[in-house]
């Protein structure tokens, strides 16, 4: 973000896209403005100290329809989401919730930091976009940190997730 403007209508927008997916969370308007405000602020801040963008689910349908050279990543456990459902042509690796400050295999299902970068590619600049389950759910962050940290400029967060995919009716894959 080069400014504070910009970091506001940033945090703005995370707050309005959450509104829209959370309407149906608490018992009345009041209580679901509570949720949203939580909810958005949690993923703002995430996504300003992780340096990362964020990408839609219509943006992310956008890329993959247009063919754009994209490298889509699920990190959500293998047996339990990625081979019931997935976004087409994502690739699995699994990582932790709790936010991963150090590298650890035995939070990523046993795969190295080598393994990560072998996935990403030696392509520096290539856009990556990374996912997991809902808003909510900060595997994807610690994937978007990992991946930025490796040296990779171009790092989408997708929150909404494979719920989000399958909330907008979009084909998903399944198996490995």
């Amino acid at each position: 973000m080069r400014n504070t403007k910009t970091k506001s209508i940033f945090i703005l927008m995370v707050i309005m896209i959450l509104n829209l997916m959370i309407l149906g969370c608490s018992s009345n308007k009041f209580e679901k403005e509570v949720e949203v405000e939580k909810a958005g602020v949690k993923l703002a801040r995430e996504v300003l100290a992780g340096g990362y963008g964020l990408v839609t689910t219509y943006e992310l349908k956008k890329m993959t329809d247009e063919g754009a050279e994209v490298l889509i990543i699920d990190t959500m456990p293998m047996e339990d989401s990625y081979k019931k459902a997935h976004v087409p042509g994502a690739k699995p690796f699994e990582f932790p919730i709790p936010d991963m400050e150090a590298w650890d295999s035995t939070k990523t299902a046993g795969k190295s930091q080598s393994d990560f970068e072998a996935l990403l590619g030696s392509d520096k600049n290539k856009t990556i976009v990374i996912y997991c389950g809902f808003v909510k759910c900060t595997r994807s962050h610690n994937g978007a940190i990992w991946a930025k940290k490796m040296g990779y400029p171009k790092v989408y967060r997708y929150p909404g997730g494979i719920f989000a995919w399958k909330g907008a009716g979009f084909p998903v894959e399944t198996g490995e």
